[in-house]
């Protein structure tokens, strides 16, 4: 069976609320619907529509929930393995409208660094989350001014 698209990508988060933070605020995701797991966490939708059941779940993660983590997904590592992307360089989004969530990221202090692909007429802007992964928007619209966050 071929893969259609990608379903969604997890996070694990020692600070699921700080996390839940980024997602909403910053990239205004949505928390919706996630079954009644035995671990904390958080399933996030792009719209209304739930039917492909969320574009980024986070897990909870700490000493309470590390049992109900390993009888979910096995043995991973705990709350100290929450940080970084290990393999996985980035995580990137076709996006709308960076004017808006330049200042976004201004009025909460998310840092970013935009890029040019020129050849792609392709605008990006790269993020951080709170549990250290890098994402990536890409923009349509190569005639955005640069302005680098500080």
């Amino acid at each position: 069976m071929p893969i259609v698209k990608p379903a969604h990508y997890s996070i694990r988060t020692a600070d699921l609320e700080e996390s839940k933070r980024f997602y909403t605020e910053v990239l205004q995701l949505r928390v919706g619907f996630r079954p009644p797991f035995k671990f904390p966490g958080a399933w996030l939708y792009r719209d209304e529509d739930e039917a492909e059941f969320g574009a980024v779940h986070l897990i909870g993660v700490d000493s309470a929930s590390r049992a109900a983590l390993i009888d979910y997904f096995g043995d991973r590592g705990g709350a100290d393995d929450v940080q970084g992307s290990g393999s996985v360089d980035h995580l990137a989004f076709l996006a709308t409208d960076w004017p808006g969530t330049r200042r976004r990221c201004a009025t909460l202090g998310v840092p970013y660094h935009e890029q040019r692909v020129p050849s792609l007429n392709l605008f990006q802007a790269f993020l951080v989350d709170p549990s250290g992964v890098t994402i990536e928007l890409n923009y349509r619209n190569h005639d955005m001014p640069l302005e680098e966050s500080t």
